[in-house]
């Protein structure tokens, strides 16, 4: 493994790849320092501290955005309002015949999705941008007496607009800048390292709790040892398979005979990856941000009990969410009718399946079996750090990385990442990371 990450910087193309990726990272985290004019940041990190006490849906909006939340950044938004535009364009391609048009159209068409979802991403921001400046605006003075917002009003509100608009603007721009001349998925990415850069603190958290003796080491041992299964879970995962035979029959082409192959398909337990969890949990961000443009309504002040991190009612739905979008994403990104009539055309055939209908329906139906517990696997990740935080008194940052959203952004970023490096260093004839020469990340079908 040592000689495959010293092989990366032999490959000049490979080298500079990842040193744009690198490049593009840090002026991420530097953006992510960078207050909102009009900002008291101290008093802001002191509402987080002393109300939301780090579990509150507002701690969770932070770690997406790598702390730039509770900084009130120009990247406090983070990358989410791109990825709730990028959902909702993919619900219309579902079901208006417009966008299913465009979806068929190739690159051509791909153009007008992306530039429909980079409208769509700055109406998203504009709005939680307005959310935010209502809700910076109506948080109480501190214990010192300090003031979020000093001088509220609509002068703040339309800076703040402008300022969260352009920050996640920026952002997509970054991450597609890494998509195309970098290494990695850039979306990702970007919300790999926000997520990463909360590491340290959290674990700086819980080294005060045992010196000031809190919590037993004994405890904080058998902690580690859960948090190692649930890695290892996460990574199991990520990387079942399930193996469809296929043969194919032999054909004479003059002096040459081709076929007679016996290969199979991967079926993959979570062919839809991560991004299950990214779109219910941008969803589950959706009605929070409603609720922040009625701060004095008793009636959206009860509802917003019910979509608080604490609350049983989020997790249910939460869950129920990643159950629909592990569908709803497997069907987007693997078509059982394209691969039965690419293995009509070239001769293959699932052995006592007859071809064409009945191998996509045979395909189709597997793909539906496994789908089910990986989608609920999915589900019980994701709600594992309300758990821990019911039985243990830990705080969120640290609670995230037993399972949840975190953990699963990471295993699945790091595998897909490595795949990439792996690629092209298997493409140039250099040794892989691993002896067996090959690095099990997700596929895209």
């Amino acid at each position: 493994m040592i000689q495959g990450f010293q092989s990366l910087f032999k490959i000049p193309e490979l080298k500079q790849r990842i040193l744009f990726t690198l490049f593009i990272l840090v002026v991420y985290r530097i953006g992510g320092h960078m207050p909102i004019p009009g900002i008291n940041s101290e008093a802001l990190i002191a509402f987080f501290d002393e109300a939301s006490q780090g579990r509150g849906l507002l701690s969770l909006y932070d770690l997406f955005a790598g702390g730039a939340f509770r900084r009130a950044t120009i990247f406090a938004l983070g990358i989410m309002p791109y990825i709730s535009a990028s959902i909702i364009i993919q619900l219309l391609g579902a079901v208006v015949p417009y966008f299913q048009k465009l979806q068929k159209e190739g690159p051509e068409g791909q153009k007008k999705i992306t530039q429909y979802t980079r409208y769509g991403t700055l109406l998203i921001s504009t709005l939680q941008a307005y959310g935010v400046a209502v809700f910076l605006e109506n948080i109480p003075s501190t214990n010192l007496g300090l003031l979020v917002v000093p001088d509220p009003g609509w002068s703040f509100r339309i800076l703040t607009l402008i300022t969260l608009g352009a920050g996640t603007i920026l952002i997509m721009w970054l991450g597609e800048q890494i998509t195309e001349r970098g290494i990695g998925n850039g979306i990702s990415l970007i919300i790999f390292i926000g997520i990463v850069a909360t590491f340290p603190n959290a674990v700086l958290d819980e080294f005060q709790q045992i010196v000031s003796g809190n919590r037993a080491i004994l405890v904080e041992v058998i902690l580690m040892g859960v948090m190692a299964l649930t890695i290892a879970a996460v990574v199991a995962l990520t990387q079942g398979t399930r193996k469809i035979p296929v043969q194919y029959a032999k054909r004479v082409v003059g002096r040459k005979v081709y076929g007679g192959q016996s290969t199979h398909i991967p079926l993959k337990v979570n062919t839809a990856g991560v991004m299950p969890i990214i779109f219910a949990q941008s969803i589950m961000f959706v009605p929070q941000t409603v609720l922040n443009f009625f701060p004095n309504n008793d009636f959206m002040s009860q509802m917003s009990r019910y979509f608080d991190y604490q609350s049983i009612v989020y997790w249910i739905i939460f869950g129920l969410l990643i159950v629909f979008f592990t569908y709803f994403y497997t069907a987007i990104a693997f078509n059982p009718v394209d691969v039965a009539d690419n293995m009509k055309k070239h001769g293959g055939f699932i052995p006592g399946v007859r071809p064409g209908k009945k191998t996509a329906e045979f395909i189709d139906n597997i793909l539906t079996r496994i789908t089910l517990p990986g989608s609920i696997g999915l589900a019980i990740v994701a709600v594992f750090p309300y758990i821990i935080t019911k039985f243990v008194n830990v705080s969120f940052s640290f609670a995230s990385f037993f399972g949840g959203t975190s953990l699963l952004i990471i295993v699945g970023v790091a595998l897909d990442t490595l795949q990439q490096l792996e690629s092209h260093l298997l493409m140039r004839h250099y040794d892989g990371f691993m002896k067996s020469g090959k690095v099990k990340g997700r596929r895209r079908f």
